[in-house]
């Protein structure tokens, strides 16, 4: 079985490996073409370019790559339809995939004329019932079934035409440290009993960037407060230099994790009394520890200004859409600033009860104990080839 895969970035890499380790554990002899990050490379796959050349969100932040993508986009599709796999798989970043996945069914490479036949699964559903609710409609044009991570999702993509089927968010199979672990990490550190906080600032470099001085303030208001509060920060891979950067003049000198060490990443999520993290997924991974949290976020102005008159909801934190509540407080756009930050990470850190029964709430819907996502991905995938095989 020949599987074509396409993520564009840190998250969707994740995703794709563990769809490649349920694959391999169901297929007996499986091969794995296209494009993915050291995740995916850990279960077989040889990128054809870094992954990190797709690693760019908003639309303002786009612009200057426009033909560079472009190009991507198109040497994308001819390998896939050159390859001609049983299945192509794109993993979110809808920009880049959708584009691909449209040549390759609509056979715009010339001389190649067989890729209409591809079996095509996207992996994320689009988030239309938070924005632009049409792209669902448009993505059926080009995509066959689509992977859900989200229990209520798949309603919308069965409506615009497509397969659909939820097989839990690759989260609640991620391992978390123990407490033995977490205090662990705090003697380590010379950290003892004082309240510890996690800063995530982001994983892209324009995240980092906008985001870092402000966190820096808010750590300042928080310290007037708390005085022997410590930080601790996970730098994420490719922002290293721009992190330690960034840091160097904030009040509080955080604890610095290189991206490599993912268990002591782990320790500090499960450390931190609270987090200060940028929107994302990121929301879960901190549920999974069952560490409160505040989210802030901010884009570029013209990315602020089009994608705030789309939005139709009201919270953009995963953790509150899944458990249905409102509890983690987000501060986005023009709230985000230390002045309202920082109370709210006080009061959390005050009274996290409602936070932590939402987080063990959003665990249990998004499939916390039952079979691996990645191995329902992997079913839910070869279902397809099958009817396709068959059709």
């Amino acid at each position: 079985m020949k599987v074509f895969l396409i993520a564009g970035e840190p998250s969707g890499d994740r995703l794709g490996a563990a769809l490649m380790a349920g694959l391999k554990s169901v297929v007996d002899d499986v091969e794995f073409l296209g494009i993915g990050g050291t995740a995916m490379a850990g279960e077989g796959l040889q990128s054809q370019f870094p992954m990190s050349d797709l690693s760019v969100m908003g639309i303002a932040e786009v612009a200057p790559k426009y033909f560079h993508l472009k190009r991507r986009i198109r040497e994308t599709a001819e390998a896939v339809i050159k390859a001609s796999p049983d299945v192509m798989i794109t993993i979110d970043s809808p920009d880049f995939c959708l584009r691909v996945a449209r040549i390759v069914k609509e056979d715009e490479v010339e001389g190649l004329t067989f890729g209409r036949d591809i079996p095509t699964v996207h992996y994320v559903a689009p988030s239309v019932w938070a924005w632009r609710p049409k792209r669902a409609e448009k993505m059926a044009q080009w995509i066959d079934h689509v992977l859900a991570l989200l229990p209520f999702e798949p309603p919308y993509m069965e409506a615009a035409g497509m397969s659909c089927e939820f097989v839990g968010h690759p989260v609640v199979a991620e391992p978390v440290a123990s407490d033995a672990q977490a205090q662990a990490f705090r003697e380590d550190r010379g950290i003892g009993d004082v309240p510890l906080l996690l800063a995530l600032p982001g994983s892209r470099k324009g995240e980092v960037a906008r985001l870092a001085d402000r966190f820096g303030e808010t750590l300042g208001r928080v310290q007037h407060d708390l005085p022997d509060i410590k930080v601790v920060l996970p730098v994420a891979q490719g922002v290293d230099g721009l992190v330690r950067d960034m840091t160097a003049k904030w009040p509080v000198q955080p604890i610095l994790i290189p991206a490599d060490q993912a268990d002591q990443k782990r320790a500090a999520f499960r450390a931190a009394d609270v987090a200060l993290a940028a929107s994302g997924t990121v929301s879960l991974e901190l549920a999974a520890a069952a560490t409160p949290m505040v989210i802030a976020y901010d884009m570029n102005w013209l990315s602020r200004l089009l994608i705030g008159r789309l939005l139709k909801i009201d919270t953009v934190t995963l953790v509150n859409l899944v458990s249905e509540t409102r509890v983690v407080p987000e501060f986005l756009g023009r709230n985000c600033t230390p002045d309202q930050i920082a109370p709210a990470l006080l009061a959390t850190l005050a009274d996290p009860s409602a936070q932590k029964s939402a987080m063990s709430l959003t665990m249990d819907r998004l499939g916390k104990g039952g079979e691996a996502p990645g191995l329902r991905a992997a079913r839910s995938v070869l279902n397809v080839v099958a009817r396709a095989q068959t059709a």
